[in-house]
């Protein structure tokens, strides 16, 4: 089976995909359009779209299965998807979430969704519209994702965010080190400002900073490679509190055994395994959540502990790719 990923690259997840089915001796590549300052590179052709177009044709005929990411296809319109579908490739869509946010909907369970990023509502459902005339089946990381496109597809499959955790040696707290005067240091790593909630998560650690004595920093605009030396030094990471659902950060604090604040959605938590360790807060109780966490050394070390067993457990490559397969396995071609 010869695998084509592309064409933007969210997260890392094309580049952890592809190296772990070449590992495992699959002929699969991920072509990216999208460049940003995170810097991923790993098993990622970085190229943009006028190549993308120029080589479509050699592409098509290269692979058999195209799993494309984030509402994208080979050609501008989705034109190459019945070229696709009339030589029996097998054809799948992996939604990230802004992608197909539709605004209103959103906001019907979540009253602080950020959307800003997200098209319009009439230009989601017609690229929707479109993809689903040829593309049957879709993937998402979690149901707060799968809301959006299962009217539109025959099977909408779950797969949580993947990982390498052997780039993330578990570095939990230990309370004995604190004696060495160490302050305690909270971290937040926003892609998105806006998105992530960064105002109130801000403004409820400028207020306990009156209260108790620990020092803060705000990661952004930063090679990952680079950010994750950081997420070490950490004793606490704050992740998102407007979505409703986690993301990588969250995972890849887990993976590190750091405590993690994020907010989980009243109606989702029962969608994720229950050994879900993350300290949930929102907007509205972000201020006493982290206050809670400051004070309580032990249970920080064993939010983190928890972490690292879940990320091992539900996030990593070998772990999300295996599913993946399945998936692929079942795809019509």
């Amino acid at each position: 089976m010869r695998i084509f990923h592309g064409k933007i690259e969210i997260a890392g997840q094309m580049g952890i995909m592809c190296g772990e089915l070449t590992r495992r001796g699959y002929h699969a590549r991920a072509y990216n359009i999208f460049h940003s300052y995170l810097g991923y590179e790993e098993h990622l052709v970085n190229t943009n779209e006028e190549e993308i177009v120029r080589i479509h044709e050699q592409l098509m005929d290269e692979f058999d299965l195209f799993h494309f990411h984030y509402a994208s296809s080979l050609l501008p319109d989705y034109k190459d998807l019945p070229l696709l579908r009339e030589r029996g490739k097998k054809l799948i869509m992996h939604h990230w979430g802004n992608d197909v946010r539709f605004h209103d909907q959103a906001r019907l369970h979540n009253k602080y969704v950020y959307t800003g990023d997200s098209p319009p509502n009439e230009v989601i459902h017609e690229r929707l519209s479109t993809i689903t005339q040829y593309v049957k089946e879709a993937i998402v990381q979690d149901r707060e994702v799968a809301a959006y496109v299962e009217p539109y597809y025959e099977k909408v499959h779950i797969l949580p965010i993947a990982i390498d955790l052997d780039k993330f040696e578990p570095m939990p707290e230990d309370p004995e080190t604190r004696a060495d005067g160490r302050k305690l240091l909270i971290l937040h790593a926003p892609t998105n400002p806006e998105f992530k909630g960064t105002k109130p998560i801000e403004e409820a650690v400028h207020k306990l900073q009156g209260k108790y004595d620990f020092d803060y920093r705000r990661i952004e605009k930063m090679n990952h490679e680079e950010a994750i030396r950081l997420y070490r030094d950490a004793d606490l990471i704050i992740d998102q509190i407007f979505c409703g659902s986690y993301g990588l950060l969250c995972v890849e604090a887990m993976a590190l055994s750091k405590p993690v604040i994020t907010y989980i959605r009243d109606d989702l938590v029962p969608t994720f395994p229950p050994e879900l360790p993350v300290w949930n807060a929102n907007p509205d109780t972000i201020e006493e959540k982290l206050a809670e966490l400051i004070e309580n050394a032990e249970l920080r070390r064993e939010l983190g502990l928890r972490g690292r067993a879940y990320a091992e457990k539900h996030h990593a490559k070998e772990v999300v790719v295996d599913q993946l397969l399945e998936i692929y396995r079942g795809l019509d071609g």
